[in-house]
């Protein structure tokens, strides 16, 4: 299956190399572009894609927005936030309008590749580890919230893996934890997101902020724990 691909950017030569790297790939076709957010999203809503490449900071309307906006249409593909600075606070904003991860624009070809294919098959682009720290940084201040409604569809053990995944825990160390197969743990993650309505692993780890599910750290040094 080919994957369609719509890349935003307002620099032509950051489109260019993009376009380069993407159709170099058999399996993959950019099937549109866009200068801005507006263009961005008429683009997706004229291609279809299943995956979009959004710069963050474009003219007219912003990645944020054009985000926003793409979430909002009937059968939304995945975005991919593109930006220049590691642990933008636009990224953030971003996973919260619905992104599915960020990159950086200097990543190499193989993981802008690695990146899309990711995000065409429903996962996360960079481990909740990571959407874990973007949060620390950007959101300490934050009131929290809760859902109980949808918390309360949540079975305890899905609750229990609900909170190791906003955690940055892999399957295989919940599975480790809990004494269960990884099958088990893949299973009670895909009932999570069904009831919760989250798109991927990336959106568990911001609602689990957002609706207070897990604490923040206190402000400070923290352990590396090798993230």
């Amino acid at each position: 299956m080919t994957v369609r691909v719509v890349i935003a950017d307002d620099e032509r030569l950051v489109r260019a190399g993009l376009r380069m790297i993407l159709r170099a790939e058999s399996d993959i076709e950019v099937v549109g572009e866009a200068e801005d957010g507006f263009e961005a999203v008429e683009s997706v809503r004229d291609n279809r894609p299943d995956v979009v490449l959004m710069d963050v900071r474009m003219p007219r309307i912003d990645g944020l927005e054009a985000t926003r906006r793409i979430m909002a249409l009937p059968a939304p593909p995945r975005v991919i936030v593109l930006t220049t600075f590691d642990l933008d606070e636009y990224v953030y904003e971003a996973l919260r309008a619905g992104a599915s991860g960020y990159l950086l624009k200097d990543a190499p070809e193989d993981q802008l590749v690695a990146a899309v294919m990711m995000a065409f098959h429903g996962s996360g682009i960079f481990a909740p580890s990571v959407t874990r720290r973007l949060i620390e940084r950007f959101a300490p201040h934050r009131p929290e919230t809760t859902t109980p409604s949808t918390l309360d569809r949540l079975t305890t053990r899905e609750r229990e893996v609900f909170g190791l995944v906003a955690r940055g825990h892999s399957n295989h160390e919940i599975a480790e934890q809990l004494v269960v197969s990884e099958h088990t743990v893949k299973t009670h993650v895909a009932h999570i997101l069904q009831k919760s309505g989250l798109r991927d692993r990336t959106q568990l780890v911001v609602a689990a902020y957002e609706w207070g599910a897990i604490q923040r750290r206190p402000p400070g040094p923290h352990p590396s724990n090798g993230d």
